[in-house]
């Protein structure tokens, strides 16, 4: 009797033990999901600040200074709702403004053109990898929430689940393969 109480305690503190470093995992994840939000809002805004600056310079023509404004302007002020769809035509815009090497050449010839250049091609390299970061900490957060322990004991809590940011980061082939 004695000793199937002892091997009865054992078992739920090893099963306490293992939801416990559960919960830690899962809480780490969200943890982590919320740092690569901050980074990812951080590149967003990086990205579409550069562009706006160099569409207000007067370095390029005035068309294609419009198009990256008001690009960059919807993606800065864009609702969480349509955020995703905002920053997909910011990328449109400057794969449409970038497209051939021609006009990156032409950005650097003008004067503080090859610092405005630089920054745009490091701002435009660094979402993808930013988004990356983010969507790889939703997805293993996601896995770990669809195990059937986490969901019995409700481990998650009232954390939201989490969401990937999807939008199109492909960058413009002329700044895409600058070097930083």
């Amino acid at each position: 009797m004695t000793e199937t109480l002892i091997w009865t305690v054992v078992a739920l503190i090893l099963i306490g033990v293992y939801l416990s470093w559960t919960a830690g995992r899962l809480d780490r994840l969200h943890s982590r999901i919320d740092a690569a939000r901050a980074a990812l809002d951080a590149q967003l805004l990086r990205r579409a600040s550069v562009t706006q600056e160099l569409a207000t310079s007067g370095v390029l023509d005035p068309a294609a200074s419009i198009v990256l404004y008001e690009a960059a302007h919807a993606a800065r002020q864009a609702e969480e709702d349509h955020r995703e769809v905002a920053e997909s035509e910011l990328s449109q815009a400057l794969r449409v403004v970038f497209g051939e090497p021609e006009q990156v050449e032409l950005v650097r010839e003008a004067p503080g053109g090859e610092e405005a250049a630089e920054e745009l091609a490091a701002s435009v390299r660094r979402v993808p990898m930013a988004r990356r970061f983010h969507n790889d900490a939703v997805r293993a957060a996601r896995a770990l929430r669809r195990h059937r322990t986490v969901r019995w004991f409700r481990l998650a809590g009232h954390a939201p689940f989490p969401l990937a940011f999807e939008m199109d980061d492909e960058a413009p082939v002329a700044l895409a393969d600058r070097p930083a």
